[in-house]
């Protein structure tokens, strides 16, 4: 299509006016919508400080746990579906054995990020999260690199 004033095409003109307008926008929308999220997140970050506040931070240390009773829940609540059998991780991060503090883990497993569904008190109890936690710090280390044979050759 040419301009009939100045006999040019524009085609080029319009489509590099398109893509700058576009990528301007764009820009614009993401921005808008991390400042929703930032602000929708102002009142949960709230509530969770009102929550704990007053409260003992819960205990470092583990309850006991059974790690028989931790392997089939590892497999009952498909844990391995995401993290593996070993817990060495897949589709999830690696669990196991080096396992973080036990009222991280419960802080986690309750509250997590990104992909993995929440664990409510009312699905997994404190002490199958205990068990499961015992499972995971009897798992072996996985192999070093140095000794898979396929990663030497």
């Amino acid at each position: 299509m040419k301009n009939m004033l100045s006999g040019r095409r524009v085609e080029k003109t319009f489509s590099q006016g398109i893509g700058a307008t576009w990528f301007l926008a764009s820009s614009v929308v993401r921005f808008m919508a991390l400042a929703a999220m930032a602000v929708m997140l102002l009142p949960v970050c709230s509530r969770v400080e009102a929550q704990t506040a007053g409260k003992p931070a819960p205990s470092s240390s583990a309850p006991a746990g059974n790690t028989e009773a931790g392997k089939k829940l590892f497999t009952t609540y498909g844990c391995y579906e995401c993290h593996g059998r070993a817990a060495h991780g897949g589709v999830g991060p690696r669990l196991g054995p080096d396992a973080i503090p036990f009222a991280a883990f419960l802080q986690y497993i309750r509250h997590p990020a990104g992909t993995m569904p929440p664990y409510t008190s009312k699905v997994a109890s404190d002490q199958d999260l205990a068990d499961i936690y015992a499972f995971l710090k009897t798992l072996p280390p996985p192999p070093q690199a140095k000794n898979i044979p396929l990663l030497n050759q």
